[in-house]
């Protein structure tokens, strides 16, 4: 069975947006189709006509630095921003969470863009992104614009991305300061479904002993990626300590809509389990930050 009828392989992002409205329909953009190509083979999306390959477009390759934010091309693999010395010093959180996707072979070909493209609400670059308040690239017949990162998501695998004529060619994420640091961590199950249960992500900004300012995200929160900006206003301007983590813990518990899955875990277990995971995660970042 055929996956596809006609593949393009466009050079630039003009002509990748051209390909996309212009070419026989339905047409889909590709760069490293490690969830797309399953889903079609496995009959999860609709038939394809036409695949725009966009691993060819030197823009969307890029990892570099622009004035006072990191640019992340959308095609550049998961590999690359692991082993990538201005994502390591940027961000760590990203990095983290690029380190659990799959294994080595899948990492080697999946793309930034096309783990947040899936509109996933606890896909482990989407976390880490969130936390780290990045801005999403986007390409359409009218240029290019910045949108804030959190704006692309409508609901669990709905992306605000009109993927019949609008590419995401890249993110760009605020360069980290000093007493600036980032973490992610998740918490998974031993064995079959390699989704985690939950996962977290903190960056955050200290002076001595006071939060100056802290962005939290948790996955699956809700229907889309999750920030608990409670717990954030609770902790910002405030001395670190104990008691203040376990205030922002309720508030965050308060905000956050847990959902039971089937495959994964409950919703009371993971009420349960984001105690220890969102401490860890916090003081993790606090502790970076300080060094």
């Amino acid at each position: 069975m055929n996956l596809w009828q006609e593949y393009r392989q466009p050079s630039t992002i003009f002509e990748a947006i051209q390909d996309l409205t212009n070419a026989p329909q339905p047409a889909l953009p590709i760069a490293g189709g490690s969830d797309l190509l399953l889903d079609i083979r496995q009959g999860r999306h609709a038939p394809v006509h036409t695949l725009i390959d966009l691993k060819g477009i030197p823009e969307m390759n890029l990892i570099e630095v622009r004035g006072d934010h990191l640019f992340i091309g959308a095609s550049v693999s998961i590999t690359q921003i692991l082993n990538n010395p201005l994502t390591n010093q940027h961000a760590q959180a990203l990095v983290e969470a690029c380190n659990l996707i799959a294994g080595p072979q899948v990492r080697n070909i999946a793309t930034l863009g096309g783990n947040v493209a899936h509109a996933l609400p606890a896909a482990d670059g989407t976390i880490a992104l969130v936390a780290l308040t990045a801005q999403a690239e986007i390409a359409s017949a009218d240029g290019l614009r910045r949108m804030d990162f959190v704006e692309l998501f409508l609901g669990p695998g709905r992306s605000a991305i009109n993927k019949a004529c609008e590419i995401i060619t890249g993110f760009y994420l605020p360069l980290t300061d000093e007493n600036q640091a980032s973490c992610f961590k998740r918490i998974m199950r031993p064995q079959g479904v390699a989704l985690p249960i939950l996962n977290c992500a903190v960056w955050v900004t200290r002076k001595a002993d006071v939060v100056v300012d802290t962005h939290i995200s948790v996955g699956p929160g809700g229907p889309t990626p999750f920030r608990a900006t409670q717990a954030e206003d609770v902790i910002r301007g405030q001395a670190m300590s104990e008691p203040l983590l376990a205030h922002a813990l309720d508030q965050l518990l308060t905000q956050a809509k847990f959902r039971t899955s089937a495959l994964r875990a409950t919703a009371g277990y993971r009420k349960h389990i984001v105690q220890g995971l969102f401490k860890d995660t916090f003081i993790t970042a606090w502790k970076r930050a300080g060094k």
